[in-house]
Parts: structure tokens; sequence; C-alpha cells
């Protein structure tokens, strides 16, 4: 099930920054992970009898979420909704990442509460994955009385995030800092609030405050739903290493302005796509989608580089092996192509005039879990795949 064939592909393209568009026309699939890419007569099928036609769609890495906040299963009580993670996947997600289960009803901001939310987090999303898709959840909520023991005490049981650092009553530079170190010294990856307020008991964080904290990840960066100014997103860059994310729940001519100003001082490897849903501004099952449209079209963001920016980019952070089209990855791929009606002959020329591209078909391990997505409009371009239907 988890070997096949992907051939007649217009064009592959990585999800690496530092080489984006890849030769070849085939990728050969077997138990689950990237075997070969090439051309289709160079290239070794014996054995696999699973062949899929992309009829000249491009084909791309997996995308990855870089900001949602699940809480329990592919349940939102933010929105009241069933099945968000499993319609994201219809949008070409293939990996959610937590920035924090923030919207618990009853969420505990004791030390010990925060710990037990943090580690079922983690347990659960490790060997939960609806309709396969991966998620990374259990991310930890700073909250007073965390001792440097707890971290040690956290990633032995399998939380590997700090969320979002503002979310909380732990926000300022003495409390936070110390907690961000003991984090970093155990391998956890770090968020930071970075605007205006999202939710209630939320706090307004800038540049001077990310600057002493240091988190590796400044969250949402054109707004969680408000950005912080635009100088303040500049420093950041400037001054530091951290990752710049932007996000389909913020807004969206701030998109633009950070992507130009990324690429204007070099720093697009640094730049990360999320949705930062559910959320107040809802669920956006296309919203990574949306936003790489964003980045290509108001950001003048070559496009094959906004695919990066959505998957290869995180994937580097988080050191995941997925998110690249590359020989001994895991096998997690869309088909993509212009949707009918578009003035774009291809998925990546509609990220560059802002359209949302078709989903054709999901692949997970070498699994097809979408033939045709139910939420992008119809691919110009028809993939067959013979034994989905």
């Amino acid at each position: 099930m988890s070997s096949l064939v992907i051939t007649r592909i217009g064009q592959i393209v990585s999800g690496a920054i530092e080489q984006p568009l890849l030769a070849g026309d085939t990728v050969v699939v077997r138990a689950g992970r990237i075997a070969a890419i090439g051309h289709y007569a160079d290239l070794d099928t014996r054995g696999i009898d699973r062949v899929i036609d992309a009829a000249g769609c491009q084909l791309w890495p997996g995308l990855i979420d870089s900001h949602t906040h699940p809480v329990t299963g592919d349940y939102t009580p933010r929105q009241q909704m069933v099945g968000f993670i499993e319609s994201g996947l219809h949008g070409g997600v293939t990996r959610i990442i937590s920035a924090g289960e923030v919207h618990l009803p009853g969420r505990p901001k004791d030390a010990a509460g925060t710990k037990a939310l943090a580690i079922v987090g983690a347990k659960a999303s490790a060997v939960f994955r609806p309709s396969g898709v991966k998620i990374l959840a259990g991310s930890l909520i700073l909250e007073h009385g965390l001792v440097e023991a707890d971290f040690a005490e956290l990633w032995r049981e399998g939380v590997r995030v700090v969320g979002e650092i503002g979310l909380s009553g732990i926000y300022r530079p003495e409390d936070a800092r110390p907690m961000v170190e003991w984090a970093r010294a155990c391998g956890m990856t770090v968020m930071m609030h970075i605007g205006g307020a999202s939710i209630p008991g939320s706090s307004v964080l800038g540049a001077r405050e990310a600057l002493a904290i240091l988190p590796d990840i400044a969250s949402h960066t054109n707004g969680g739903p408000t950005a912080a100014p635009i100088a303040d997103i500049e420093r950041i860059i400037l001054e530091s290493e951290m990752m710049i994310e932007l996000v389909q729940a913020g807004n969206t001519q701030r998109a633009g302005a950070i992507a130009r100003m990324a690429s204007r001082y070099n720093a697009l490897h640094r730049v990360i796509i999320g949705t930062d849903t559910p959320s107040g501004t809802g669920v956006i099952p296309l919203g990574v989608l949306r936003t790489m449209a964003w980045v290509a079209s108001l950001g003048e963001v070559a496009p094959a580089l906004a695919v990066a920016m959505a998957s290869g980019n995180t994937a580097r952070l988080y050191k995941l092996d997925e998110g690249v089209v590359r020989v001994g990855n895991a096998a997690d791929l869309l088909l993509v192509d212009a949707p009918i009606g578009s003035e774009a002959h291809d998925a990546l020329a509609t990220l560059a005039i802002g359209d949302t591209p078709a989903v054709a078909a999901v692949i997970i391990d070498g699994v097809v879990r979408v033939n045709v997505s139910r939420n992008t409009p119809g691919s110009v371009r028809k993939v067959r795949i013979p034994w989905s239907v």
C-alpha cells in the first residue's frame, strides 16, 4: 500500500529553500519513503504496481501548519467544530504543530496542571492521526511555579515544544528567560506571541520583550490577529536569528510587507507559515495555501520559495524527516495545479497572482489520503489514481 510511483509530474517543487526546484518527472516511493527522484526512464520502479499519473500537475511536499491550537482529538471547543484537522488535509496540510492547547475549557494555570496538559497532549498526538495527518502537540504553556527539573521531566515524557509565551502569566523577560534556557537545554523549541493581545489574559509583546527572552520563533509577526509595529519586526529580523512566522489569522497587508522585508535582508530561510487556527478568527482549511498566496503575490516572493516556507523551513526547525522532497524522507506529498477558471497555468503561477491552487491529491507516508480535494476548486489537469476513487 505504501509503495507507488508518481509519474508525468509537470514540476517537482522540493520545499528546500536552497534548491526549490528539482529536475525530473517521477518520484518513486517504497515503504512510505521517497526512494528515487528523476526521469521515469532512469529510475528503478520494479516491484511496484501502483502508478499515479500526475497528468502534468506539480508535485509539492506536504504542507506543515506551523501554528495551530488543537485541544483534544479533532475537535475545537473554541469554535465547537469537529473535523478541522481532517478538513485542513484537503488544503494540503499533512502535519500541524500546536502553539499551545490554550483553548481547553477550564485550562489549569498552575505548574502541575500545565505540565499534565502538555504531557497528555504530547502522548495523545503521538498516536492520534486523523486521516493520517501528523500532529506535534502538547506544547507547554508556561506558568509560575515551573522549575528546571520540570522541563527535564516534560522532555522525558515526550513534550518537545513550549507554546506561545505571552498566552499566560509568564511574559516578562525576568520570568520567561530562565524557563526558555531550561527548555532549550532539554532540546525544546520555543514559540513567543508577537503583537497585540489575542485572547483575554494574553499580553502585548514586541521586539523589546522578544530580544530579551530570545525564543526560537517570533509567532504570527503579521498579527494574531493584531500586528506589531513593522519597526519591531525589522528589529527581530536584524538583531536575532528567530524564525519569522506569518499566519492566515493575521494582517494581510502586513504579511506582504514582512515577506518583502525578509527578502530584503536575505532572511527568507527564516520565514515559516501557519494559520493560527482554530482561534477567534475561526477555522480556515485552506489557510496555509492562502497565506502562501499572500507571500507570493503581495510579498513578491518567488512562489517556489513560498512553498518552502510552508514545508521545508518548518521541517528544518523541528528536525522532521518530511517537508522536503528528498530521498529518504517520508513520502508526504501533494499533487497540485491551477484551479479551473484561474488565468494561471500551473500551481506556482496560481500563488504568484494570489489565487489558491487546486489540490488534486494528498499522500502521507506513501498512502493516498485525498483523491481530489473537497475544499479547493477542481484542478485543470486530472490526476489518475486507478485504485482510489
